[in-house]
């Protein structure tokens, strides 16, 4: 797993609570510690999201319709990097 990227439960925890300060700012609005942690917990998500995306493009393997594998040759080199291929 990506150092970046969270378990399934903290992804739902951060996710969970920046939809709370979003209604919440929505209704109310925010105080400024509240407004501050929304900032922190987007930018957590992100970096959680550009890991995952990042990990899962770099496992990706790619078949064309003849059956040939056409994966690119940095997915590849990631690929082997983290012994996931033996080409």
């Amino acid at each position: 797993m990506n150092k970046d990227a969270m378990s399934k439960e903290e992804e739902k925890k951060v996710t969970d609570r920046i939809n709370e300060l979003y209604h919440k700012k929505e209704k109310e609005g925010l105080t400024p510690e509240e407004e501050q942690e929304r900032k922190e917990l987007h930018k957590k998500f992100l970096t959680n999201f550009r890991a995952t995306f990042k990990q899962d493009v770099e496992n990706m393997v790619i078949i064309d319709k003849n059956g040939k594998e056409v994966t690119s040759e940095r997915a590849k080199r990631a690929q082997r990097k983290k012994g996931l291929r033996k080409d």
